[in-house]
């Protein structure tokens, strides 16, 4: 009768296992966020569930108890993952003076942080070290870390290599791009400094045979080398025209307006992208190019190592710039996801729909007093700034600012160790023999 009793016991504990584990359909649930889906038009407060990695529910109520975990989320903002579209992270190759080397970061510092789940690396690879980047870089990054292949072969290691016409190559640019389709996602010609348009036709005919846009940083503008016969002729629908408020290629007019070549630009359908960096946004260009109503299509932060101490700093900070300038909250959010996965046709990306992947970035909109500086150091005075609260990354939490999925340490025994669940997880700890026990 006794072993009867406990044979009881153990079929009602597991039923009651098999019960918990089927309401519990959810991995994780946000709940209570101003929900911005630009893709999917929503801008309102609704609950997101996720599991197994992926967005499952999107609603106005969710019940928690169907989650394994709960985090409340009021008075914040829950986006897709913050797409940056200009990074320079090909680092580790210790070359002085190169972005295949010392100018360029590791992505993993400067992005959950920020809230940015997917980077693009903007050309400091080229066909032929291309994958010594993918081989140190994008295959040991955390991040989703993209990249436009530079039409010089050997990448952005300076000038000696970038003004080498015989290294543009639009064949093995191509064959290259199509081997790592999905991971290069584009084609990059900059900083060069001759009259020739070479660079940029070479870099149009690779993204062509590949199928992939190409983004200009267009160096410096000659007479018979304008920005307006870039706009004009030589680049396509789609194309990415970065470093849009630097004025250093005429992107302002004599009137303080938008240039022509801007305007035509827009109308051919040419992308125009932010590009901060440490040399390409200022005030006095910005301001007035903004207040006539030229908004970027997208906005990212040309990070390195010279940029990211000065004006420009981070990718939330760039941002918080264009709500300085009158854009709203969802505006900027929308340049900072949906527009820029369109715009390397990435489309699996940068939005919430049911299905997709769960990278998301929950923000947070101070309100106080803030100063942003551009590349000289003038500041321009704004009453908003994003800072970043938690970053999801395949479903998963990678950065917690506040701890907001955390239980508070007294509530847990003495010993504690890990607090959270692999499920929903991504910042446990990799135990490494005789470093973490």
């Amino acid at each position: 009768m006794k072993s009867a009793s406990v044979w009881l016991l153990i079929v009602l504990a597991a039923d009651a296992q098999t019960q918990l584990a089927h309401a519990q359909q959810y991995d994780l649930l946000l709940k209570g966020g101003h929900v911005i889906d630009p893709r999917n038009n929503i801008s309102a407060v609704r609950d997101v569930a996720i599991r197994d990695g992926k967005i499952a529910a999107v609603e106005v109520q969710i019940d928690p108890a169907t989650a394994l975990k709960t985090i409340e989320v009021p008075d914040l903002y829950v986006t897709p993952g913050l797409i940056d579209l200009h990074v320079h992270v090909f680092a580790g190759t210790k070359e002085d003076r190169s972005y295949a080397g010392d100018l360029s970061v590791y992505p993993d510092g400067f992005t959950f942080r920020s809230g940015v789940t997917t980077a693009v690396d903007a050309g400091c690879s080229g066909w032929r070290n291309f994958d010594e980047f993918k081989t140190t870089v994008l295959d040991r990054a955390k991040t989703r870390v993209l990249a436009l292949l530079n039409i010089v072969g050997n990448g952005m290691r300076g000038s000696r290599f970038e003004n080498d016409l015989d290294d543009m190559q639009s064949s093995p640019t191509a064959e290259m791009a199509l081997r790592h389709k999905g991971l290069i996602v584009g084609i990059k010609t900059a900083h060069y400094a001759g009259p020739e348009f070479l660079p940029v036709e070479r870099a149009v005919e690779a993204g062509t045979i590949a199928d992939i846009p190409v983004m200009v940083d267009f160096g410096r503008a000659y007479h018979d080398r304008s920005l307006l016969d870039l706009m004009s002729s030589k680049l396509r629908p789609g194309d990415i025209y970065t470093h849009v408020y630097s004025g250093l290629r005429g992107e302002l007019d004599s009137t303080g307006r938008p240039s022509l070549a801007l305007l035509v630009g827009r109308r051919r359908g040419i992308l125009m992208d932010v590009g901060h960096g440490g040399g390409s946004f200022t005030w006095r260009v910005t301001v007035p190019i903004v207040g006539a109503g030229f908004l970027p299509d997208t906005i990212s932060t040309d990070l390195h190592v010279g940029s990211m101490n000065n004006g420009m700093k981070d990718m939330l900070n760039v941002m918080s710039k264009f709500l300085a300038l009158g854009l709203s909250v969802d505006e900027v959010i929308e340049r900072s996801t949906w527009n820029a996965a369109r715009a390397i046709k990435q489309e699996q990306l940068g939005h919430l729909s049911v299905g997709s992947i769960a990278d998301i970035a929950v923000l947070r909109v101070e309100k106080g007093d803030f100063g942003f500086l551009d590349i000289y150091n003038a500041r321009l005075n704004g009453k908003q700034r994003f800072a970043c609260e938690m970053t999801l990354r395949d479903g998963k939490i990678v950065y917690d600012l506040n701890g907001l999925g955390r239980p508070e340490w007294s509530s847990l025994p003495g010993d504690y160790r890990e607090t959270g669940d692999p499920r929903w997880d991504g910042s446990r700890r990799r135990r490494l023999r005789g470093v973490i026990p």
